[in-house]
């Protein structure tokens, strides 16, 4: 439906409001918002980096083994930062940036929770926080599974 077909259904006043709303609205600075979505997705995924280095270099993990621990760490920061109310204003100024898969989705569970508190444990906490995890989960095993079975039938799965 394009905007042309839209503005048809609406009255002649309406479409007045429109075209003066859309005159006096502010320009959208989208550079500025895609270098501070750069520099703190870069910044995560930087402090992702030394983690994991840290854990290689410093406790003896190997790369495959240090992806775990770094992934926990991050999130267990995501989570404090969430709590504390830290995360919300760097995902404001940061818009998009901040959204980052692993922290991101952290902190998306962690509102929730949060939000819901009052509730209950289980029907509070544990069902809101799942509404988001839900689609989430099992959009990943579905697109596992399906992963799996084209790797089965064209013959590159592990032997």
């Amino acid at each position: 439906m394009t905007t042309k077909s839209k503005m048809k259904k609406l009255t002649w006043t309406q479409q007045e409001y429109q075209e003066f709303a859309k005159k006096r609205e502010p320009a959208r600075p989208v550079f500025k918002n895609c270098l501070r979505a750069f520099l703190v997705g870069g910044f995560i995924c930087l402090l992702g980096q030394g983690l994991m280095e840290l854990f290689i270099n410093v406790f003896g993990f190997t790369k495959k083994t240090a992806g775990n621990p770094t992934v926990a760490v991050l999130i267990f920061i995501s989570v404090i930062l969430t709590s504390c109310g830290v995360y919300d204003k760097i995902a404001q100024w940061a818009g998009a940036g901040s959204a980052v898969p692993v922290t991101g989705f952290a902190n998306s569970m962690c509102s929730a929770a949060l939000e819901h508190r009052s509730e209950g444990y289980v029907l509070g906490v544990g069902g809101n926080m799942f509404k988001l995890a839900g689609p989430v989960i099992v959009y990943g095993t579905v697109a596992a599974f399906v992963i799996g079975i084209i790797h089965l039938l064209l013959g590159t799965g592990a032997k």
